[in-house]
């Protein structure tokens, strides 16, 4: 992404999303645990970390090494409730908001551990940090998918800083066009799991859907539009224990380099 200041020195940040953790999910625990081979200078988690009742020690033990490092995260549905048997057609189907949730899992057991160890909750909050000399202005919303989202909490311009962010689980074009509007520069989501299942198209594949109202095109990487914050979809780890499938949209986690505009 190139939307820093000529002269300033790239910003690695490591955006992950949708880990959807178990217990039992080791081979994913180890995944996350070798990240910080990768050296970022900034993480960004767009939610959905647990699956499971007994997962907040589990979460907080994969990320331990990342922690260190400065982070922002935003929550997703499955972090507020325990996944539930579902037929996974009804994803194609129209959106109509009607949602089934399993038990409340608990999340301020998950939001605790991580603001302990200095991440930044930006559920409903914006932070400025500053990163290799770059003063970074960031703001995010609570769940769309749950309608938990209220954009106006952080709305309004950036205030003194090189570039401003947006962290949202749920890319909704509500919220999309919110933070089109104050001019931020780049927008961070998951929840998508890239259409989870893509099929075979000319260049590539794609996806049947964003289980949201976003542009189907849209559905995983970094993306553009004209006058609009660039927009890096995470097509995220994991997958709810009851959809344990994934067709041509292999689990990722990117490593999105910022750098200097031209």
């Amino acid at each position: 992404m190139a939307i820093l200041p000529a002269g300033h020195d790239d910003i690695r940040i490591l955006h992950f999303s949708d880990l959807h953790l178990t217990p039992s999910r080791k081979a994913e625990i180890a995944d996350i645990k070798s990240f910080i081979s990768l050296k970022p200078d900034l993480v960004i988690s767009t939610g959905d970390f647990l699956a499971h009742k007994n997962a907040v020690p589990v979460v907080l033990d994969a990320l331990n090494d990342l922690l260190d490092v400065p982070g922002l995260y935003v929550f997703g549905s499955n972090d507020y409730f325990a996944p539930i048997p579902k037929n996974p057609l009804k994803y194609l189907l129209p959106n109509h908001g009607k949602r089934k949730h399993g038990a409340e899992l608990p999340w301020r057991d998950l939001d605790a551990g991580l603001q302990k160890r200095g991440w930044k909750n930006l559920n409903t909050s914006r932070t400025t940090l500053t990163i290799r000399k770059t003063t970074i202005e960031a703001r995010g919303t609570d769940d769309a998918h749950l309608e938990l989202d209220d954009y106006s909490l952080v709305a309004g311009e950036p205030g003194n800083c090189d570039i401003a962010i947006g962290v949202t689980h749920a890319p909704y074009l509500r919220i999309l066009d919110g933070m089109r509007k104050d001019q931020l520069d780049a927008i961070f989501a998951g929840h998508t799991h890239g259409g989870q299942v893509r099929l075979p198209w000319p260049g590539g594949s794609k996806a049947l859907t964003t289980n949201c109202d976003l542009p189907t095109w849209r559905a995983r990487g970094l993306t553009s539009v004209k006058d609009e914050p660039l927009l890096h979809v995470s097509a995220g780890m994991g997958t709810g224990p009851f959809t344990r499938i994934r067709v041509a949209s292999p689990p990722e986690a990117s490593l999105v380099t910022l750098t200097a505009a031209f």
